[in-house]
């Protein structure tokens, strides 16, 4: 086949991720007989250094005519206080986009359960597919300060609620077949027209999927305590910004978590969910495993090519089975840099 893919590299260590996930796409197309065409654009920190926008024209334009789109990270201290933020270019390619969906699979590694905080017994078997709205809720809403008071608004509709707890009923009949809602319907009136709307859709519309409600309060103390007992999560952007972070150090390191924001059509945006951390840059010691997992998820969700995203997954296991490691899961054993992990990954490929 052929694809167009957009790469955007960003800021601190995302080019150096994302050098290893564009390899090992580029080792796929050539293995598999695909034709994968790339272009590079800017975003981030490194765009408004070089246009004075974190999101160009120029780049939204080609994200837009592209089969997929892979992103590094962006941010860093050298923005902070600027008139806009590297992060804005994220929110806004998300909205432009219509990516209202954020999938983060949660897996632990076998070789990889001591490193978790947890114990092993708590955090074996754990895999988890978190599907957070991306573009609603209190990131979107109107805000201000004045007067010494702040505010900012967590609102949602039912649409937007509706099209996101699909996603999930899908993912969850594709997984185990079960789906928990988080919320805080105790409290907030958003969440109460969430919790209803998602008992709706889902007994019209997957009676076949076990379904639960959990308070988000609750979900943060079972992520801990079982978090081996849940399958697919869907929750709103706040929440789900939260737990998402909470339970990807399950796996013993931000670097090996991959997301995929998507929508009702056009390309997806996959990339690793750890941030840009400048103090590493540089240093060829950044974990890539989370980029590389996301072009797997590029591979299957945009492109289509499942035999070949489950290749690039496949790899990533053998390369852990067989000890290769990056300081951040090193766990005192052997320790090798970003590129050389990435170049064990194409090794290992089997297509």
């Amino acid at each position: 086949m052929k694809a167009n893919i957009v790469v955007l590299p960003g800021d601190g260590i995302g080019p150096e991720v994302l050098a290893q996930a564009t390899a090992v796409l580029s080792a796929v197309g050539e293995a598999a007989g695909h034709e994968f065409t790339s272009e590079e654009h800017l975003i981030g920190g490194a765009a408004i250094d070089a246009t004075g926008k974190a999101l160009p024209e120029a780049t939204l334009a080609a994200c837009r005519a592209a089969d997929a789109v892979f992103l590094g990270a962006v941010g860093g201290p050298a923005w902070e206080g600027a008139a806009e933020r590297p992060e804005q270019g994220l929110l806004a390619i998300r909205h432009q986009l219509g990516l209202f969906a954020n999938l983060r699979p949660i897996r632990v590694f076998p070789e990889l359960v001591d490193l978790s905080p947890l114990r092993p017994q708590a955090v074996t078997g754990v895999d988890i597919l978190f599907v957070r709205e991306l573009t609603g809720g209190i990131y979107f809403g109107d805000s201000g300060m004045s007067g010494g008071e702040a505010y900012q608004v967590m609102k949602y509709s039912v649409e937007e609620v509706a099209r996101v707890v699909r996603v999930a009923g899908e993912q969850a009949r594709a997984r185990r077949n079960k789906l928990t809602s988080v919320d805080k319907a105790n409290v907030l009136e958003p969440s109460r027209l969430w919790r209803a709307e998602t008992a709706r859709i889902m007994a019209d519309e997957f009676p076949d999927v076990e379904f639960e409600e959990i308070l988000v309060d609750a979900m943060a103390m079972f992520l801990l305590s079982r978090p081996a007992d849940f399958d697919v999560v869907v929750t709103s952007n706040l929440f789900g910004d939260i737990l998402t972070d909470e339970a990807a150090m399950l796996t013993g390191s931000l670097g090996m978590i991959p997301s995929a924001s998507i929508g009702e059509s056009g390309p997806g945006l996959y990339e690793p969910v750890h941030g840009s951390a400048p103090d590493i840059s540089g240093q060829d010691i950044a974990n890539p495993v989370g980029a590389i997992l996301a072009a797997a998820m590029g591979l299957r969700l945009s492109l289509g090519l499942e035999k070949e995203a489950s290749a690039v997954e496949a790899a990533v296991a053998t390369v852990l089975a067989k000890g290769v490691r990056t300081a951040d899961i090193a766990g005192g054993g052997p320790v090798v840099g970003t590129a050389q992990l990435g170049r064990a990954v194409v090794t290992a490929l089997a297509l």
